[in-house]
């Protein structure tokens, strides 16, 4: 894509659209030649395992494993917990037969009852609103990206059973210590596709795309983790474009994206992003591009004021997923040409 144009007023010179835009059999193509190059010829493996979730980029990810490996070459592993939406199962596998891979299902709800995944995760809920039991609905919310931003705090929002609910601003603590609960969940199954990747002699392919990758909508050492991640480089729309053309179901790619992760569905916009995908992808892009507020503003119908408080929260998301990209830290360098604590920085590059 293009160089971002020094000159003010840049944005009318630069068609993000255009720019978003991607010729989508050329994509697949290109996404399926990296990969077998990945796979077979950097990582030496034989084929790949994929967590599927029954959402559009679990589904991507795999029919682009199919293109790149055939369909034997794949195993989907399903992971659901007693919190899971019933539809995901479903979903991915309907991906899963149309594909024509092979399936296993592991419940990792044993596991997370035994690391404590629930009872802490309660616990923190209780201490702030006590009338909340284990079994009690709920969820983690966060005001869009045009609200105040001193209203830029997450909630929980409880239902207790009977119709009613209560949402309450999260203190620092008790929300750091129900994300911490709710982590064991991506590391668990992180831990399950690796298990069945070690049987097979296969690698893991990850699911980000850029929105999470570069924003740091991941889990460090759970859906953060894998040895290939084919699409962290394209914007959610983009994703959505290879789906069509992939042939990945219409009731995958209609569903509104969620984390399907507490018992309550949460989408991810209102969970973490903030914005709805399309505003997203174009604001990330205009950032990395290193256009001013002034120059989206009017394209997005905002105000050059709120485009800057959006930019703001990029640049903060952008700072957190630097550290989760991080490798450890090294006193030295192990070995020759490896240099000790460089990040690889993916979110600085061009669009």
């Amino acid at each position: 894509m293009r160089e971002k144009s020094s000159v003010a007023g840049s944005a009318t010179r630069i068609n993000i659209d255009a720019e978003l835009e991607i010729d989508p059999v050329r994509e697949v193509d290109r996404i399926a030649s990296s990969a077998r190059s990945h796979v077979h010829g950097i990582l030496k493996r034989r084929g790949v395992v994929v967590g599927l979730s029954g959402g559009v980029d679990s589904s991507v990810v795999a029919a682009l494993m199919v293109r790149a490996l055939g369909p034997k070459r794949v195993l989907g592993v399903l992971m659901p917990e007693r919190e899971s939406s019933p539809d995901s199962i479903d979903l991915a596998n309907l991906l899963a037969r149309g594909l024509g891979i092979e399936t296993l299902v592991e419940d990792v709800t044993p596991m997370l009852e035994a690391a404590g995944c629930y009872s802490r995760r309660d616990a923190a809920i209780a201490s702030v609103i006590p009338a909340y039991r284990p079994g009690d609905r709920c969820k983690l919310v966060r005001p869009g990206l045009l609200d105040p931003a001193d209203a830029r705090l997450f909630a929980v929002v409880v239902e207790d059973g009977e119709g009613g609910s209560k949402k309450v601003r999260l203190p620092p603590d008790e929300y750091r210590a129900v994300v911490a609960a709710t982590c064991f969940k991506q590391r668990v199954r992180k831990m399950v596709e690796y298990h069945h990747a070690d049987k097979l002699d296969f690698a893991v392919a990850g699911t980000p795309n850029r929105l999470e990758y570069a924003l740091g909508f991941f889990v460090r050492g759970g859906d953060g983790l894998a040895d290939i991640k084919p699409i962290a480089h394209l914007y959610k729309g983009q994703v959505y474009r290879l789906a069509d053309e992939l042939g990945v179901p219409k009731e995958i790619s209609s569903r509104t994206p969620t984390t399907d992760t507490y018992p309550m569905e949460a989408s991810q916009e209102e969970f973490y992003f903030g914005l709805p995908y399309k505003v997203l992808d174009q604001c990330l892009f205009a950032r990395l591009q290193g256009l001013s507020p002034e120059d989206l503003a009017g394209r997005l119908g905002l105000s050059p004021e709120q485009v800057a408080s959006i930019y703001s929260d990029l640049t903060g998301k952008m700072t957190v997923a630097e550290r989760l990209h991080r490798p450890p830290l090294l006193v030295e360098p192990i070995s020759k040409g490896v240099p000790p604590n460089e990040p690889s920085a993916p979110w600085s590059r061009k669009a």
